[in-house]
């Protein structure tokens, strides 16, 4: 099974791929041997090698796509969990037990596990603790506490750690959680929601007050439409806090009379109770449109339906394979057996069948596939509980619940007779790099973000080569039709869309969704602020369960460019300019927020009858923490400049450079690293404005990626995802 794309084969090997000192996956057939073979373990042994044929035909060509966990891990022996993420338990007003759950996290994100948390247990910020005579710090200063746990954690493995931090809209520390990420160096491994309950969107449409309190207790009273506008000023300004809409959330829950969910998996797609789980796993619907671009072109329903089938087994099997870092979350997952089964490709999926993504016909499409994966998951489960029996916590009163009764008469009856093996069944989640793994099909529910683009790869020898990355339902008319011009009418791509027709897609998946839906819709960023708040107002009315926007903003992130650097030759190539006994130049002082000493950087300039060009730089500062690296940068800038040419891409390369500790706010932006800093001063010393933006040719938004530091890491299905490297911060 053949990669069609080298950064698909590149994700193989560098996440997926097991190796060991015994043994390795030879290639990718071999590590999807490895995964069907471990699952197909959790049948009667009489049984085994019908379904590992089974899991191992549905894996093929990227049919079914397990969630990244169960491909890198199933099958290993490894002590590591094959579940995604998992919402934390409740997080009691205490010194003891905030710590003790502190260590819970830590524990389950050290074996692999994002993690989602409701901050609402905690007391305010100033209010008192009793018999100690002080005053709480509120839940703010905790989370601060678990960012850097994250920070250290990821620091000792190899994937950087998602965290979700949750807090009620009543809660008196709102305000300040909403602003929170305006600081662009606070909770930089956390996504932030707002519990938005519909009492507050009551008092909004009313145009009444609302009562901050805790514990029962009111500490004040503020305008709704003001906190709102906060809120939607925060989003607007920075792309958090993200809204979930957390009354729906229990009111469609299967499972709302035994549990209650205040929190979600850090991706938003999987609502969950305390120590709750989501174990993931995708249909990739690109790969099942037969003729595409024709007249003709479809998707059989029966061909969903028996892969819907095989991929609710291969998944109930893995809830039986999987190691839990805790205990609760292991009684917690078997107890009610919730799977999260999704799609992916559905983008590509319309491409292939004439239909625009946000259109009549995609929404028409959309519902009818979804209906066929709902319906037969629900028959999956009912046969499963037939023959393995239903999950332990099952209760016929499940079927009165909202997401049971729109299923069909034949439906209902088998879950009456036989019972149910799962408690919840799908769910959309991010699928980042699984989709690129799948030879770069579009996300999820995400329309195309772009459709062709290049990505730096870095060679043995420290060099960059550009290599051009095409979106598969791209690389399939190219492949029918040559150089023949898409129809633009139908390869549209999230930059081009209305917001309104990413709500109308997610709006539509939702009503066959048991769970929620990773995605991210994206605003322009000269949308009218009104306008922006009517996004979320109309995803109320839609009855989406949450929703995560992006809009480009100066602190989430830039434009990616995608020009090569110029050659400026290698040594030997270009003679060095010789240095004149007399330079001009200029010294800038640089003010870097996180050192209490300023930083003076001289670029003296040469002119060989071209007029002024850089010919060194020198940085010094009071401050010696930086004084090796500094030098060494100075000596390979200066070494550059003084081989002439266009050295406009020395700024921009540093001005790409991101430091995991946290960048900092300059003159009104976010600057990620001193290094981009100083990046700034050249560009303005070249002439330029200093701002990183750039027009791209995929018009695609972008800030720096942390693991290659590019400035290629864009948002979607409410996930960051670098579009060089790959790397994702939920997938």
């Amino acid at each position: 099974m053949p990669f069609d794309t080298p950064l698909a084969e590149e994700i193989w090997d560098k996440k997926y791929r097991f190796r060991s000192e015994a043994s390795e996956d030879a290639d990718l057939a071999a590590t999807l041997d490895r995964v069907a073979d471990a699952v197909a373990k959790a049948e009667k042994p009489r049984n085994r090698k019908i379904w590992r044929t089974r899991f191992r035909e549905a894996l093929t060509d990227f049919r079914f796509i397990p969630a990244g966990r169960i491909l890198a891990g199933a099958g290993t022996a490894r002590n590591v969990t094959l579940f995604n993420c998992f919402v934390m338990g409740t997080v009691p007003d205490s010194l003891p037990g905030i710590f003790d759950h502190l260590r819970e996290a830590a524990i389950t994100m050290q074996q692999g596990g994002g993690v989602g948390m409701d901050f609402s247990t905690i007391r305010p910020s100033g209010a008192p603790v009793m018999g100690v005579g002080a005053q709480a710090s509120g839940p703010l200063s905790f989370m601060d506490t678990w960012d850097a746990m994250c920070r250290t954690i990821m620091s000792a493995g190899q994937r950087r750690g998602a965290m979700m931090g949750c807090l009620q809209i009543d809660h008196p520390d709102i305000e300040a959680f909403i602003d929170a990420k305006r600081d662009g160096a606070r909770f930089r491994n956390f996504n932030l929601s707002v519990l938005v309950t519909d009492a507050f969107m009551e008092a909004l449409e009313a145009g009444s007050d609302w009562v901050l309190t805790f514990d029962g207790q009111p500490y004040r009273t503020i305008p709704a439409c003001e906190l709102w506008d906060r809120l939607m000023q925060a989003t607007y300004d920075a792309a958090e806090p993200g809204v979930i809409f957390i009354d729906r959330v229990n009111a469609l829950n299967n499972l709302a009379d035994i549990e209650t969910i205040a929190a979600s998996n850090p991706c938003g797609e999987q609502m969950l109770p305390p120590y709750g789980a989501c174990l993931l796993g995708s249909i990739n619907l690109a790969r099942l449109v037969r003729s595409p671009f024709e007249e003709g072109a479809g998707i059989d329903e029966g061909e969903i339906e028996t892969l819907t089938e095989t991929a609710i087994r291969f998944l109930d099997n893995v809830i039986d394979i999987s190691r839990f870092p805790l205990k609760a979350q292991a009684e917690e997952a078997r107890a009610k057996r919730r799977i999260g089964l999704g799609i992916t490709g559905l983008a590509d999926a319309l491409i292939f069948c004439g239909a625009a993504y946000g259109s009549d016909a995609a929404v028409s499409l959309t519902e009818r596939w979804m209906a066929a994966i709902k319906r037969a998951a629900y028959r999956a489960s009912a046969g499963l509980a037939a023959e393995k029996g239903p999950y332990p916590l099952y209760d016929k009163a499940i079927l009165e619940r909202p997401n049971l009764k729109g299923l069909d008469e034949d439906t209902r009856t088998l879950i009456e007779t036989h019972g149910l093996r799962n408690g919840c069944l799908t769910s959309i989640a991010p699928t980042g790099t699984t989709s690129l793994l799948a030879d770069n099909v579009s996300s999820g529910v995400e329309p195309v973000f772009a459709f062709s683009y290049s990505r730096k790869v870095r060679q043995a020898d420290g060099t960059s080569l550009e290599e051009p990355v095409t979106d598969y339902a791209l690389r399939v008319w190219q492949r029918l039709y040559g150089d023949a011009m898409p129809p633009e009418d139908v390869f549209v791509s999230a930059q081009t869309l209305a917001p309104q027709d990413h709500l109308r897609m997610q709006a539509c998946a939702q009503r066959f969704i048991d769970s929620s839906i990773s995605k991210t819709v994206n605003c322009p960023a000269d949308i009218d602020f009104e306008d922006f708040k009517n996004v979320y107002r109309e995803g109320y009315k839609l009855e989406c369960k949450g929703l995560t926007t992006y809009r480009p903003n100066a602190i989430t992130g830039s434009v990616l460019s995608v020009d090569a650097a110029p050659d400026t030759g290698g040594p030997g190539e270009t003679p060095l300019i010789p240095r004149a006994r007399r330079l001009e130049g200029a010294t800038y002082k640089l003010k870097w927020p996180p050192s209490a000493h300023a930083v003076y950087v001289t670029i003296n300039d040469t002119d060989e009858g071209l007029g002024p060009q850089p010919f060194e730089i020198f940085v010094n500062s009071k401050n010696m923490d930086h004084y090796a690296w500094t030098l060494a940068l100075t000596r390979m800038i200066s070494a550059v400049f003084r081989r002439g040419g266009d050295v406009s891409f020395v700024a921009e390369e540093l001005q790409a450079v991101f430091d995991p500790q946290g960048g900092a706010f300059m003159d009104g932006r976010y600057v990620p690293s001193l290094p981009a800093a100083i990046g700034r001063i050249v560009a303005e010393h070249l002439g330029d404005s200093g701002n990183t933006d750039v027009i791209s040719t995929s018009r695609s938004d972008a800030a720096c990626c942390p693991k290659c530091g590019h400035k290629a890491l864009i948002r979607k299905e409410g996930c960051d995802t670098c579009l060089d490297c790959g790397h994702s911060k939920c997938g």
